[in-house]
């Protein structure tokens, strides 16, 4: 991969022996978006020792959906300081369009100490950024683009492992086969309305209990209200487990314990977080609101990889390797830092 930017003069903040590395991992704060920064963040960590520390920007209503070319740094309700902070990070990580101006402006103001990292597709001033490590199936291209299967994210074999104890009580004692359901919900490309969600919720029934087995099930926050309630009102007679968004998030304990997963096709990200375990992952439909170009692509890629397949009724076992495709980011940013 050829980057094209200036490594940064200050050597002093390049001192991986005397201290690690000073890493801001920027977002608006929502999960599904944060999680990407913060899971790169996190595999850089697992490479070098770094310090992470979060940041959660808001605009003011006012100036929220005006073009981030427009947008000045005193219209934030929350995080107007940020540039100011000091001393500035070796790495800026940022994810989601409400950070772009202020990713486009770290470098001046770090005086060209910063690193700056942009997940995603910005769309906007591309060539602003350090790096921007971008889903394969958005198809953006330049010289500071390292593309990947998917999304960054937090999950890792060890994480899984650490989660498991908390949940051990309420799933080790389920039969097998434990199938992971992760659902998603409404967005720009999907819906799950109330008649898709007594399909699917009845068809993994079905199957769940065809096989013996028991469930563990979480719904996204995009999932809606009434989609969930049909859904868990007719899967809560099965042996398993149902977070209804109270607690902790059982989610990694989740995948360490399941035999199978079963992900909705809506959201990138839980279909990578989903195949980085190394588990059968089968991928349930949604309603398409619109065409699905970038999402037939991300599946396709996932297919021939070998971690999922389409759902179809039956739980058949496959291996595959499982995706790392953080890791192989966090690498590049180390490199490119260096």
């Amino acid at each position: 991969m050829e980057v094209n930017s200036t490594p940064p003069t200050d050597s002093g903040a390049r001192d991986h022996v005397t201290r690690p590395l000073s890493i801001w991992v920027v977002s608006d704060g929502r999960a599904g978006i944060e999680n990407q920064s913060l899971g790169l963040a996190e595999a850089i960590d697992a490479e070098t020792p770094a310090e992470i520390t979060r940041f959660h920007i808001r605009w003011k209503p006012m100036f929220d959906r005006l073009p981030s070319a427009l947008k000045q740094p005193w219209m934030l309700d929350h995080g107007d300081g940020l540039l100011k902070k000091t001393p500035h990070p070796d790495i800026w990580i940022a994810t989601g369009r409400a950070t772009l101006p202020l990713s486009v402006r770290i470098k001046a103001a770090s005086k060209g100490k910063t690193l700056v990292v942009q997940t995603q597709d910005p769309r906007w001033k591309n060539s602003a950024y350090d790096l921007i490590v971008a889903p394969e199936h958005d198809n953006v291209t330049g010289p500071n683009v390292l593309s990947i299967l998917g999304s960054p994210h937090r999950i890792t074999p060890q994480k899984l492992v650490d989660a498991a104890p908390a949940f051990a009580t309420q799933i080790e004692a389920l039969p097998h086969p434990r199938v992971a359901v992760m659902i998603g919900g409404t967005s720009k490309a999907f819906d799950l309305t109330l008649d898709h969600a007594a399909v699917l919720a009845d068809l993994i029934a079905e199957t769940v209990e065809e096989k013996g087995g028991s469930l563990l099930v979480t719904f996204s926050r995009r999932t809606p209200l009434l989609a969930q309630t049909v859904m868990t009102q007719r899967l809560k007679a099965l042996p398993g487990m149902i977070w209804d968004g109270a607690g902790e998030n059982p989610l990694f304990a989740m995948l360490h314990y399941a035999d199978h997963i079963l992900v909705t096709e809506d959201s990138a990200n839980m279909a990578t977080e989903a195949a980085s375990t190394g588990k059968p992952v089968h991928v349930l439909p949604m309603v398409p609101i619109r065409p699905q170009t970038k999402f037939k692509r991300l599946h396709a890629a996932l297919e021939t990889h070998g971690a999922t397949r389409p759902f179809d009724g039956t739980l058949p076992d496959w291996t595959y390797v499982a995706l790392n495709e953080t890791r192989r980011a966090a690498k590049a940013v180390i490199a490119l830092l260096r």
